[in-house]
């Protein structure tokens, strides 16, 4: 919404300059014509801007006083073109004004949500690799906070994602930056700057800020994931590994990738795998499958669960009991998976 407003007053800022250059073009030569060359241009440009200026600097073209043709054509720009000049002022001044009001107030709120936010992500880097990122997590309606040093990627952001998005502008390796952005009530950080020393100081200061964050650090150079996990990174990901992966499953199960592409680049609905904990005391715990009400709420399927000593149980039956911090790797739709989380949080979904 902002971003239309500043393109409509920048448009009507353009309009208005073009016609007040126009006005000082034809005024100043209306005023050499009838002089037929016996003043400058450069005084004929003076006269007829402080005429539309109406500043009362009086007749600086000499012998116009004798001329009634020069001031007529005087009178003609004060009636029609002093309303030029002021229609640019204005336009200028408004440009200015709403701009920096609509800036201060969408800072303002924004900065009021993201200390509303808990348990969100905060996404550093919102380059070629963070924009996939924040795309995702826009898609499944992920709290996240963008931040990043280059106000033009944010304002593109906002431009595919909405105004909604939540960004930080500033250098992420600066506390107040991190701090800005809810780093002591976020759960995990995505450190995706493009400079691996980068990261290894992200890491080191998000560590510092939060030692309870979840940090997951894009590492460029081969010998960088062992530097950024000593920094604080719980997971280091290779873009360069993770592209090479793909090409390998491209050749080996293309089927398979097709299937999952679909699934994560749908929109209608979103369709993903997710992972949802069954907390100490949900009533869940200590339930079979078929125990529970989880399907009667939801469509969810699940694929998996994980217990706590990081066994996994894959394509559990429907006697597999639920065990207290078990964590379920479900395929869920985005609104599926969210009625879940809600449910289990609230008890509406437990034994039937």
């Amino acid at each position: 919404m902002q971003s239309d407003l500043r393109r409509e007053l920048l448009k009507r800022l353009y309009t208005a300059a073009a016609v007040l250059g126009g006005v000082i073009i034809i005024g100043a030569t209306g005023y050499h014509v009838i002089g037929d060359g016996r003043w400058s241009w450069f005084d004929c440009v003076y006269m007829t801007v402080i005429t539309l200026s109406t500043v009362g600097y009086g007749e600086v073209l000499g012998d116009m006083n004798h001329d009634p043709f020069a001031r007529m054509w005087t009178i003609s720009q004060i009636v029609l073109g002093s309303g030029t000049l002021l229609y640019f002022i204005s336009t200028f001044t408004a440009f200015l004004i709403e701009s920096d009001l609509q800036g201060v107030i969408r800072r303002n709120r924004m900065k009021n949500r993201i200390d509303k936010l808990t348990d969100h992500i905060i996404v550093v880097g919102v380059g070629s690799t963070g924009i996939h990122l924040v795309r995702e997590l826009a898609s499944t309606k992920t709290a996240f906070v963008a931040v990043d040093n280059d106000a033009q990627r944010m304002e593109r952001a906002i431009e595919e994602f909405g105004p909604d998005i939540l960004f930080v502008v500033g250098d992420a390796t600066d506390d107040h930056v991190l701090e800005s952005a809810g780093i002591k009530r976020a759960k995990s950080l995505a450190a995706n700057l493009s400079d691996d020393k980068d990261n290894v100081f992200v890491c080191i200061t998000a560590r510092a800020l939060n030692p309870r964050l979840r940090i997951v650090a894009r590492a460029t150079e081969p010998n960088a994931e062992a530097k950024l996990k000593r920094a604080g990174a719980d997971t280091a990901v290779s873009p360069s590994a993770i592209g090479g992966m793909r090409i390998a499953s491209e050749l080996i199960r293309p089927n398979v990738v097709v299937f999952l592409d679909q699934m994560l680049r749908g929109r209608d609905p979103t369709l993903r795998i997710e992972e949802v904990r069954i907390p100490e005391k949900s009533s869940l715990v200590n339930a079979a499958l078929q125990n529970t009400n989880i399907r009667k709420h939801t469509d969810v399927l699940v694929l998996a669960v994980r217990n706590p000593d990081g066994t996994f149980e894959y394509n559990p039956g429907p006697d597999f009991v639920l065990r207290p911090d078990v964590t379920l790797v479900v395929l869920a739709k985005t609104d599926d998976l969210i009625r879940l989380r809600k449910g289990i949080e609230s008890g509406a979904i437990g034994r039937v």
